[in-house]
């Protein structure tokens, strides 16, 4: 999609959200070239703030390349916000309903008429304590391999910095800087004659989220954790912990009651000694 086709909606978001996002923001945006100038694919991009959805799609829309975004159907249905969602063209999510998958053929059906559609495959905010990319969902895997079509990944650093995950309150100055570095296409061929199985989706998932990872290490000057941050085995973690403390408190209250026990029996015994 040139940019002589962004088309109305986009071009009046962009003067709605480009002004406030310059004075807010300073940019270090890096890897333009890595994005294809025609063609339908895919862009992977970490998520660590509420705010870097639209500096992340300020600085694809610079490329010409404007991104759709598979967002929260929720956002589609009023007002003047689900009037420029559904004019952008982004791609509505139901989450456990009927239409769940409409969201993957929607973004297999975009890709396949030359678009770009962007994927934030952890599926929300980061929980890394330290903002690296967790663990991620298979959305991006499934419709890379369906399409073969180039998956480009992309880290972000800095909305967090302004606007922290889960943050009400912005942190605005001094003021913050927009990195953002895109790679070159993460090699999936290994993975097209295979069956798409859930190893195969996990697999090729994890080599996306690992190229996604090296960017971010690249912006930060660091080196993320060996492991990936996992929301679910830390879930099952906490619930074992919340289980053992259970327990103990279990345990430290019956010793505490037979305790009390012992000594109303002892009191007992030492009043009919005396009478």
């Amino acid at each position: 999609m040139p940019r002589r086709q962004i088309g109305f909606w986009y071009r009046f978001a962009a003067v709605l959200c480009k002004p406030p996002l310059v004075v807010l923001i300073k940019r270090d945006w890096r890897g333009m070239e890595h994005i294809p100038a025609e063609g339908g694919f895919i862009t992977a991009v970490n998520h660590n703030s509420h705010v870097d959805p639209f500096a992340y799609a300020h600085y694809q829309y610079n490329t010409g390349r404007v991104p759709r975004f598979l967002a929260k159907s929720g956002l589609f249905k009023k007002g003047l916000v689900g009037a420029a969602m559904r004019g952008t063209g982004q791609i509505p999510v139901y989450r456990e309903s009927t239409d769940a998958l409409s969201a993957f053929r929607a973004a297999i059906d975009a890709v396949e008429r030359g678009e770009c559609v962007a994927f934030y495959p952890e599926g929300t905010l980061t929980r890394d304590p330290d903002g690296w990319p967790m663990t991620a969902k298979t959305g991006a895997a499934r419709v890379a391999l369906q399409t073969k079509c180039p998956v480009i990944p992309v880290a972000q650093w800095g909305c967090n910095e302004l606007l922290p995950p889960y943050a009400k309150k912005p942190h605005l100055l001094p003021r913050k800087t927009h990195h953002v570095l895109a790679g070159p296409p993460v090699d999936l061929s290994r993975f097209y004659d295979r069956e798409m199985t859930a190893d195969v989706l996990k697999e090729a998932t994890e080599v996306i989220m690992a190229a996604v990872t090296r960017l971010l290490e690249e912006i930060r000057g660091e080196k993320a954790p060996e492991t990936p941050y996992d929301p679910r085995r830390e879930r099952v973690e906490q619930r074992r912990r919340t289980a053992e403390q259970a327990a103990r408190q279990a345990a430290a209250a019956e010793t505490q009651t037979a305790g009390a026990g012992r000594e109303v029996s002892r009191t007992g015994t030492e009043e009919e000694s005396g009478k």
